[in-house]
C-alpha cells in the first residue's frame, strides 16, 4: 500500500497560507495530508509535539489527526491530499 495524491492546495506563503491551517485542524477519515515545503521555514505542532520544516522535508499528517502550521519568516509550501492505494 502507498500514498496516493488526488488533490493538492495552491503553494501558500507566509502572507496567503489560510488561517484554517494556522489553528488545530484535520484532515477527514481515509485523508493523509503531506505538507511539502519548498521554501523557508514552518513550524508544524501535532500530539507528539512541535518541530521546524524546512526546505525539502515533508510530513504527513494522519487521517482526523489533529494538526496546525506557523511560518517562521518567509515561506513557500503546499499540502497534497493523499489515499492509502493497492499500486
Amino acid at each position: 500500500m502507498q500514498l496516493q495524491p488526488y488533490k493538492r492546495t495552491p503553494t501558500f506563503t507566509e502572507d496567503t497560507v489560510p488561517a484554517g491551517l494556522l489553528r488545530e485542524h484535520s484532515t477527514k477519515a481515509g485523508v493523509y495530508g503531506r505538507i511539502c515545503v519548498e521554501s523557508g521555514r514552518l513550524r508544524y505542532t501535532d500530539a507528539d509535539g512541535e518541530r521546524v520544516l524546512e526546505e525539502g522535508d515533508v510530513v504527513v499528517t494522519q487521517p482526523e489527526q489533529l494538526h496546525a502550521v506557523q511560518p517562521l519568516g518567509s515561506v513557500r509550501f503546499y499540502v497534497a491530499f493523499c489515499r492509502l492505494s493497492d499500486t
